[in-house]
């Protein structure tokens, strides 16, 4: 699972959705541009988990993606001047519960039961 870097928050690629653009397209940008990985493959299709609301009520939404990329690069964002994060991490199931809070463990919950699913 890729996890990046906030402050001292780790957290799935995300972001808000522009005018005239759906969901799953917001989630596609989103993750061009907060890591460059290009190559998604949703084999999952468009199916999707939201957490609960948050920070003044925001509700995340995230999708599942394949990629064959490790390299994640993380560009500066010309609104702010800098990257929108500090690092990123390729981790595991285990090291993805450990480092997130545990509003994203229903996320990696049900991400891990689609791998699951679609291994057996």
């Amino acid at each position: 699972m890729l996890l990046l870097r906030a402050f001292r928050n780790w957290d799935f690629p995300k972001g808000m959705m522009e005018r005239d653009e759906t969901p799953f397209g917001a989630a596609v940008r989103e993750v061009q541009e907060e890591t460059t990985l290009d190559d998604l493959d949703f084999k999952w299709g468009e199916e999707f988990i939201e957490t609960g609301p948050y920070s003044r009520g925001k509700v995340a939404r995230y999708y599942i993606a394949l990629t064959r990329r490790e390299d994640v690069s993380l560009p500066v964002n010309p609104e702010i001047g800098r990257p929108e994060h500090a690092e990123y991490r390729w981790v595991d199931i285990a090291e993805a519960m450990s480092m997130t809070t545990v509003r994203l463990s229903p996320v990696i919950e049900w991400a891990t039961q689609q791998f699951e699913q679609d291994i057996s």
